[in-house]
């Protein structure tokens, strides 16, 4: 297990590099998706660069923290938190693939989750057979993905009152 740790926060910059380098563009440049998804317009209203790296920064900062933890402090606990955010991370992999099926168009993030997504998953297959899965185990790798859905909204805030902030409204 201690093998894959670091392994999550490496694929997070790979991937949420894309998407810093290319949401500005895209949206400026496909306005009219928000006419076509009017959620899309809600969830990037406020767009900046510099509130979405904001965002992408703060969304870092617990998959940096759990995995550091679980390579040097190899535990049940922190082993099991990992295996959920590195799930998280795979499932928001496969939003984005999502994503660009339905809108019938490349985004930025989806060549990163087309190439991220084969080692997420054996990543994951071998972990899970790398751990004694228990009640604990169980309880523990859901807690970790809901907190990972909590922060990315809290994230998606950040970005909103930063570009608030930077647009002077």
């Amino acid at each position: 297990m201690k093998d894959y740790v670091l392994l999550l926060p490496i694929l997070f910059i790979f991937h949420d590099m894309e998407e810093i380098i290319g949401f500005g563009h895209f949206f400026r440049n496909n306005k009219q998706l928000f006419e076509r998804f009017p959620k899309i317009t809600d969830a990037y209203k406020d767009f900046s660069a510099e509130g979405f790296a904001l965002a992408v920064y703060e969304e870092f900062i617990p998959f940096f923290g759990i995995s550091l933890m679980a390579f040097f402090f190899p535990c049940k606990v922190l082993n099991a938190l990992w295996l959920g955010l590195m799930i998280a991370l795979t499932a928001h992999f496969i939003v984005h693939i999502g994503q660009s099926i339905y809108i019938r168009k490349y985004i930025p993030s989806l060549i990163t989750s087309l190439i991220c997504l084969p080692p997420s998953v054996i990543i994951i297959i071998k972990s899970l057979s790398a751990i004694n899965i228990d009640l604990m185990t169980l309880i523990l790798i859901p807690v970790a993905i809901i907190g990972m859905i909590i922060n990315l909204k809290f994230a998606h805030s950040l970005m909103h009152r930063y570009g608030k902030r930077l647009s002077g409204k």
